[in-house]
């Protein structure tokens, strides 16, 4: 069933409960109705709600850190310091490691903390985590928790603040989905493959012609001193190493991609710089508790350093414009099952999930169509006529 907006529903599982407390300290889902002129949304994503009263605990964080907002990231960062670095310290034991270790050891990095690794790291890119007084302590989340993640240091938030949001996924982006057919596996091979085994030079060749030498000099230093700690310690216990750093690196570089293409899958070939219809947002997902809101692109793309506790709000008090740009907005699923529904020739399950604003709801072949437009590559002369 295409989901109504007209008609008010809570997401599954919120529906007759109170708001409860999240996942993490410092906020709360809300369940909050949406006033439009044309539409209601009812959403059940975090949004912050300022306590009365802090611990002791969160007393001493909060003075070192720039945002209240931001406490979740430290009991995150706190438990993947005192789990993930000790067992990946384990496995290097002399006569310790086995190879059914290594699964074991994923099971812990990837489902239970690399999302919100990732989106962690995220948010501490576009908003200073600890204060400027320490600054220093900057570097925990990139270098010190990075390394076991599969993120080579200063590399993403070069990449990401300095060219993606700067380029907008137009051309110029080096993670421009435009060129590609985005239900397309072959495409998105295709654009993964480039990625992973070529970005590093794209991005010098970029950072070079912008003339951002310093930039240049930290992802350089960030990249190879992560190839050159794996390369060393390959030779301390290359099993080890493998489980280590080099599968993290392989998956998390997979996941970046597999986002990226579902958070930009849907381009409109008249209006590509128009971030409403270059970028989606999904709501009511899991995924938005676990990742600080990422489903929220749109939002995110309009103004990068919007703090995620407040992207709800935006669409709250913007949904007009959502409206008005007919934003690509689905419930319940997130990104990477955009990307997997593409991979999967599912558009037809997309359909299901998409949210329609329109006060004359489409059809599900209409829907189709408009996915079908959207997802086209964009030609060799749409793309030069762009860089001009």
């Amino acid at each position: 069933m295409i989901f109504n907006p007209s008609e008010p529903r809570v997401a599954e599982g919120v529906r007759g409960r109170a708001p409860e407390v999240c996942g993490v300290r410092g906020c709360r889902h809300s369940v909050a109705v949406m006033a439009s002129p044309t539409a209601g949304i009812t959403l059940s994503d975090p949004t912050f709600e300022p306590k009365d009263r802090r611990n002791a605990f969160e007393r001493f964080w909060l003075n070192l850190i720039s945002d209240e907002r931001d406490l979740p990231f430290i009991p995150l960062a706190l438990q993947m310091t005192f789990v993930i670095i000790p067992l990946a310290v384990l496995l290097y034991v002399p006569g310790v490691f086995r190879w059914w270790l290594a699964p074991v050891y994923w099971a812990v990095v990837f489902p239970g903390f690399m999302d919100r690794y990732m989106l962690m790291l995220h948010n501490a890119s576009h908003r200073r985590l600890f204060k400027r007084k320490y600054n220093f302590m900057n570097k925990w989340v990139p270098w010190v928790i990075g390394i076991f993640c599969g993120q080579t240091p200063e590399t993403y938030y070069i990449h990401h603040i300095t060219m993606h949001h700067a380029e907008g996924n137009l051309p110029n982006d080096l993670s421009s989905t435009m060129k590609y057919q985005r239900d397309s596996r072959i495409a998105w091979l295709r654009y993964f493959f480039r990625f992973f085994f070529f970005i590093l030079f794209d991005m010098t060749r970029y950072q070079l012609r912008k003339k951002r030498y310093p930039l240049l000099r930290k992802m350089l230093i960030g990249e190879l001193s992560f190839y050159a700690i794996t390369a060393v310690m390959m030779f301390v216990n290359w099993q080890a190493t493998v489980t280590v750093f080099v599968v993290p690196l392989v998956v998390i570089r997979i996941l970046m991609m597999a986002g990226n293409w579902g958070q930009h899958a849907f381009v409109d070939p008249d209006d590509p710089s128009n971030d409403y219809k270059s970028a989606i947002t999904c709501i009511n997902a899991r995924y938005n508790h676990r990742g600080f809101n990422d489903g929220y692109h749109i939002s995110h793309h309009l103004v990068a350093n919007r703090h995620w506790t407040d992207h709800p709000a935006e669409l709250q008090e913007n949904l007009q414009a959502y409206v008005d740009n007919d934003a690509i907005i689905f419930e319940g699923i997130d990104f990477f099952m955009v990307w997997l529904y593409l991979m999967l020739g599912r558009k037809d399950w997309l359909v299901e999930r998409f949210v329609d604003l329109r006060e004359e709801k489409r059809s599900k072949e209409e829907i189709l169509a408009l996915f079908e437009r959207r997802l086209k590559k964009f030609s060799p002369e749409q793309l030069a006529a762009l860089q001009k």
